[in-house]
């Protein structure tokens, strides 16, 4: 204890060491704030974007950044508003729900019915580094439900630069969630044009 809190009422000290313990933890989110759309023609198929798998060690609750000496940190005042996984599948379902007019059935009764192109996502890598990057790596898959017609099967890896600051990491991961999906949506469209689409570089 330094020699100005020694001279502190112990009331004041209390005080002032249980506002250092409790800074108020501060929530992100992965899904990025949209405008309204207007449809005018409806995809005649849709999209069901499966539970993504993430690794165990991300899989908190609090973000997880990798320092510049390769230590890792758990960051209990800077958390996300849901489960990782949830986050990122919403953001990729809300991002491919918009740019292909199509609906997400997953998980819905109507699911079984009609055309549905299944969204695998595996991520494998999600690195947050402070003032510098965002990396995303994910290998993903988009099938019609069925097997009927082709699958494709990919992998992706995105890399945004990131200003400083925990708001802009989670901006530059929203940013690579954006082209991740932008690259799934082309796969669809393909897909359903009766194509056969390589891989997007």
């Amino acid at each position: 204890m330094s020699l100005r809190m020694r001279h502190l009422p112990g009331v004041a000290v209390l005080l002032l060491l249980t506002a250092c313990a409790s800074a108020p933890t501060q929530f992100y989110t992965l899904v990025p704030q949209t405008t309204a759309k207007s449809v005018v023609t409806p995809a005649d198929y849709r999209i069901a974007v499966l539970p993504v798998t993430i690794p165990a060690q991300i899989d908190q609750p609090q973000m997880v950044v990798r320092q510049s000496d390769d230590r890792v940190a758990l960051l209990e005042g800077e958390q996300w508003i849901g489960p990782l996984g949830d986050q990122i599948r919403t953001a990729v379902s809300d991002r491919l729900a918009r740019d292909l007019d199509a609906v997400d059935v997953y998980g819905l009764p109507q699911a079984d019915t009609g055309k549905v192109y299944r969204i695998k996502l595996d991520v494998r890598r999600f690195e947050s580094v402070v003032g510098r990057y965002a990396q995303i790596d994910a290998a993903w898959s988009v099938r019609e439900r069925g097997g009927h017609g082709e699958t494709l099967s990919c992998s992706s890896s995105l890399k945004e630069p990131v200003a400083d600051g925990y708001a802009a990491l989670v901006h530059g991961h929203q940013q690579a969630l954006a082209a991740l999906s932008d690259r799934i949506a082309g796969a669809v469209r393909a897909l359903a044009a009766g194509g056969v689409p390589d891989c997007p570089q």
